[in-house]
């Protein structure tokens, strides 16, 4: 039976290699798979080494905390697909570890796929010739990738984003409101600080206190125009979605405390807070973005998904100042967000690192709801995007992988 050995690194990747994992099954009923996997790919028959959670540390100084143990872990997968002998080794993003598995791999004869082009379009170029020699083949997700791998002779192919193939077009509101219980009448926005343990406890004050500022100015305020379309939005309801009970517990924590200590500089005394309407959901994240108006998002790929759901956002992200200083020195773009960089401007409002404060969060979504030219040219370009990166994407990388068997 052929055997796949398949790595994928956090939240996202599992996302992926879940769909792939099953377009690879409805083509073949004779596949093994063996690795890193989340959830998802479990569910489509992966047998997982060792616990995703493991892998899903992001920025520097939180990378050098663990690193001993990553890789130490890496040593002993490696050690463990060696004895496996697996017919190919996908490694899905997480390139830092994978790139080094895929290269000791290949020196074993070993077929290796990349899935998910790392952001050498976006920052440290310089690892094409690393790629170059760890990769038989790159599966790249963005239309513009492809021509980077083809001027360095890295075999290539464009298979488009899974999202944008399993999200319709027009996204259904009333419905994913109905699954959420929500109000008619409520303008909603959905705040995501992100999966990991280390996101929350950056963002948990900052989307919150930005929660009791926007509560505060559009206190009673009814909205129109093409925030509402024919309805009138009375009061402001905000989602937060969380995928563990650590996270969650983090965030409730943080709620609590902003509660409780009053907030002297945000709100009046007079001012009562228990009128911040703020439901804290357990998963639902794609539910939450779908049901909302708007969405206030930490970078990474949510900011994908909320651009698929033709949802207006302001992005944020902060993380430790060490971190930041290495990023922001090292990358070639002046946007992050991946729906500007697909736009190839600043289409939607950044707020990074010190410009990440509550009052500039909230000032950002102020102007969202007041402009409708630009709401409209949001959804638009939204939609042309999702166009474009709707490829049938696991078929296509299927077939890629597929031709490695024969």
């Amino acid at each position: 039976m052929p055997k796949i050995a398949i790595v994928a690194g956090e939240a996202s990747g599992d996302l992926l290699g879940g769909h792939l994992m099953r377009a690879l099954n409805t083509k073949r009923n004779d596949l093994t798979f063996i690795g890193i996997a989340g959830p998802k790919m479990q569910r489509e028959g992966a047998k997982s080494l060792f616990p995703i959670e493991k892998l899903s540390v992001r920025g520097y100084v939180e990378v050098i905390k663990h690193l001993v143990g990553l890789l130490k872990l890496r040593r002993s997968l490696l050690k463990q697909l060696l004895a496996e002998k697996p017919d190919i080794f996908i490694g899905i993003d997480a390139p830092d570890f994978n790139f080094w598995l895929e290269k000791k791999l290949k020196s074993h004869g070993i077929t290796t796929i990349h899935y998910v082009s790392p952001s050498i379009w976006a920052w440290r170029g310089g690892r094409m010739g690393k790629i170059k020699r760890a990769v038989s083949h790159v599966l790249a997700l963005f239309p513009f990738e492809p021509a980077l791998y083809e001027d360095a002779g890295v075999p290539v192919s464009y298979v488009g984003h899974p999202l944008a193939d399993e999200l319709p077009l027009k996204p259904n509101i009333t419905e994913a409101r109905e699954i959420l219980k929500i109000e008619k009448n409520k303008l909603v926005i959905a705040m995501l600080p992100g999966s990991r343990q280390s996101e929350v406890k950056q963002h948990a004050d900052l989307l919150i206190k930005t929660a009791l500022i926007i509560s505060k100015q559009h206190k009673n305020a009814q909205f129109t125009g093409a925030m509402a379309g024919s309805v009138k939005f009375a009061g402001i309801k905000f989602l937060v979605p969380l995928i563990t009970r650590q996270t969650r517990q983090m965030f409730e924590t943080a709620l609590y405390n902003n509660i409780s200590h009053n907030q002297a500089n945000l709100i009046n005394d007079d001012d009562p807070i228990d009128t911040l309407d703020l439901d804290i959901l357990f998963g639902h994240a794609h539910d939450a973005m779908e049901a909302a108006d708007m969405v206030i998002v930490a970078s990474g790929t949510a900011t994908l998904e909320a651009a698929l759901l033709k949802k207006p956002m302001v992005i944020t992200y902060k993380m430790p100042a060490i971190s930041w200083q290495i990023l922001k020195r090292m990358r070639y773009q002046p946007y992050v967000g991946l729906p500007n960089i697909l736009a190839g401007k600043f289409l939607v409002p950044e707020l990074l690192q010190n410009e990440a404060t509550p009052q500039k969060l909230a000032d950002a979504v102020a102007r969202l709801l007041s402009d409708d030219a630009y709401l409209k040219e949001i959804k638009q370009e939204f939609t042309t995007i999702h166009q474009t990166l709707r490829q049938n994407s696991a078929k296509k990388a299927a077939d890629v992988v597929l031709s490695y068997l024969k």
